[in-house]
């Protein structure tokens, strides 16, 4: 079936129109009958009403007509028009059973002598007495029409939760392409692959391959799996069918079955034909681990997608893309090969990705030419594509607020702050809170820069962002991949330096330090239980307990770890922490007069970046 076609079912204008247009003839037939026995006789008769300066007696009538001032008189039934010779147009009234012939003999008035006329109404009251009938009954047969109507709707609406509500992009549909992603190379190529698979088919299945039937994208979240999606969906030039996972799901059990087949079904009629689930894991969860049994209306969904993929029934040319942030959660049968032959992973982008993301974001923005591109990717380490555009998206909302012409560093640089920390924030602080949150920031700084090993300072500030008071930035000099265990722990150390620095000056703990040892702590902890770097030995510690939906068990809760190694792990965490803070402590007491120097210049300055931080402690 052609995708123009399919649309076209899909939205039936050119019925709706002639119902629409029904429906207007109706009523302007009612409001017509209305009109013409109800409203006009009202209209007459007020215009006449209004036109009489008062009523006359009959009796002063006929006196009038007497003298001879009467012009003509017009009778209507019971009701009589008088136009006297003077222009006064008034109006009487006399018995229905009585002529008005009679009454003139009655007083000794020649009827002939007089200029009247009596008009015939009888019709016109013939037809407001059945329109009276008639039209009331009209109206509350179109009044009950109309409710059956909308009772058969909702009826039609119910059994069409069951029907696919997927979005259907036809050729030349989707704008985006190959050209608009960056930092994916890997993930970009698969995916082309497939898109010549579609495209040339022939020149495959002379080599004996089959179309493969489907690729997963899992990553981080922000790094680009929709916007590939979206960039198959402009290259290949077949029907693309997009639709989240969520959609499948309603309350009634077995629509989202329903829909499945729903969605293959069009998809097959239009082959070849991608489909595009997002956010597969919302219904592709592994089965039986849930408590709603195998009767769960998600398993049921999630089987019916297994035996599209690949059942009894060949799927050839539909090719199914799904996108998750949680590929560990997926069904096992739903990730072999057959259903997702292909796994594309999308991680954080390098250097060269951040600056070919970048490239393309800061297209239709005024920047400053002194902009280096270069420094801007070195500074996003660990930034993903979203964070990225965000970032470019707020500097020029910053440049603009500020009333400039073009973006400079200094935008970026903020919207990098921004973008990860939070906006600032002009929090009122006493002159003893802004001293301990110097001297705490001062700590970080100081103990990062003398560690061997540990990346520059690039900002220190004690300016309040998100839920901080102040701020030391750290960010990666070169993407890495790996982590090793002095790194970590000169990383442990370099966190409990803002509490180390607030105990030697201060001789006081302040709670500031809560999240610097909730990090610490966490980053000790996976040391010991899962990267095995502890006197514990090479042994995973980890929750194997697989109790899925409902949330997993804390590794100290796991039924394989016996209490005795649960003492010793965390004897072991302990240990760590103890002696990374003694790291600390001994640092920040030998290097005083830099910590008190560092300190000072937060209170009169609030930021420093890396260069005036240099200056006052020495270059790393």
């Amino acid at each position: 079936m052609d995708p123009k076609q399919l649309l076209k079912t899909k939205n039936p204008s050119g019925k709706k129109q002639v119902q629409f247009k029904l429906k207007i003839n109706l009523w302007t037939v009612a409001l017509g009958l209305l009109v013409i026995f109800f409203v006009i006789p009202l209209i007459v008769t007020g215009v006449q009403m209004a036109g009489s300066n008062n009523n006359v007696e009959i009796s002063q009538l006929l006196n009038d007509i007497k003298s001879n001032k009467v012009d003509k008189v017009q009778i209507q039934a019971n009701k009589m028009i008088v136009t006297y010779k003077d222009g006064a147009v008034r109006m009487s009234t006399k018995e229905d059973s009585e002529g008005f012939s009679q009454l003139l003999k009655e007083s000794e008035i020649d009827p002939t002598s007089v200029n009247f006329a009596v008009i015939d109404q009888s019709l016109t009251k013939t037809l407001a007495d059945i329109a009276g009938i008639v039209l009331p009954i009209i109206l509350m047969a179109a009044f009950f029409y109309y409710i059956m109507r909308a009772q058969s709707k909702g009826a039609q609406d119910i059994f069409s939760f069951g029907r696919s509500r997927a979005k259907i992009f036809a050729k030349g549909k989707q704008d985006t392409t190959f050209k608009d992603v960056a930092g994916v190379d890997e993930a970009k190529k698969e995916l082309e692959e497939l898109v010549d698979f579609l495209k040339y088919p022939a020149k495959y299945r002379k080599m004996g391959a089959r179309t493969p039937k489907g690729a997963l994208l899992f990553g981080p979240a922000g790094v680009g799996k929709t916007l590939l999606a979206k960039a198959v969906a402009g290259e290949a030039g077949v029907p693309f069918f997009s639709m989240a996972g969520s959609e499948f799901m309603e309350m009634l059990v077995g629509v989202g079955a329903s829909r499945v087949r729903d969605l293959f079904g069009q998809a097959k009629a239009s082959a070849p034909s991608i489909i595009f689930i997002d956010e597969i894991d919302a219904i592709g969860r592994s089965r039986g681990r849930g408590m709603m049994g195998g009767h769960d209306e998600r398993e049921q969904t999630l089987n019916q997608i297994l035996v599209e993929m690949d059942g009894f029934t060949p799927n050839d040319n539909v090719v199914v893309l799904a996108a998750t942030n949680r590929g560990d959660l997926l069904d096992p049968a739903l990730l072999r090969p057959g259903r997702f032959d292909r796994r594309v992973v999308l991680d954080m982008p390098d250097k060269e990705g951040r600056l070919a993301i970048l490239l393309i974001h800061a297209k239709g923005k005024k920047f400053a030419k002194k902009v280096d591109w270069s420094r801007v990717a070195d500074r996003t380490v660990g930034f993903s594509g979203a964070d990225l555009e965000n970032m470019l998206n707020e500097a020029a909302i910053g440049a603009a607020r500020n009333g400039k012409d073009e973006i400079s560093m200094e935008e970026i640089e903020e919207s990098a702050t921004k973008v990860k920390l939070g906006p600032a924030k002009k929090r009122l602080q006493s002159d003893e809170d802004k001293k301990i949150t110097a001297y705490h920031e001062a700590g970080h700084g100081i103990v990062t820069n003398f560690l061997k090993g540990m990346d520059p300072v690039h900002r220190i500030s004690i300016v309040a962002r998100g839920m901080s008071l102040g701020h030391t930035l750290i960010p990666p000099a070169a993407d890495r991949t790996h982590e090793t265990k002095s790194r970590l722990l000169n990383q442990i150390t370099a966190m409990l330096g803002g509490r180390a620095a607030e105990e030697l000056v201060f001789n006081e703990m302040t709670s500031g330090a809560s999240n610097d040892i909730a990090q610490a702590t966490k980053v000790a902890r996976a040391m010991v239980i899962e990267f095995g770097m502890s006197e514990l030995g090479p042994m995973n510690f980890g929750d194997d307990t697989g109790m899925g939906d409902f949330g997993q068990m804390e590794w100290y809760e796991s039924a394989k770890n016996s209490p005795a190694f649960l003492e010793k792990i965390d004897n072991e965490v302990k240990k760590i922490l103890d002696s990374c803070y003694k790291v600390a402590v001994k640092m920040v007491k030998e290097k005083r007069k830099i910590l008190d120097k560092v300190s000072e210049a937060l209170l009169v300055k609030e930021t420093l970046d890396r260069d005036e931080f240099e200056k006052i402690v020495g270059q790393k």
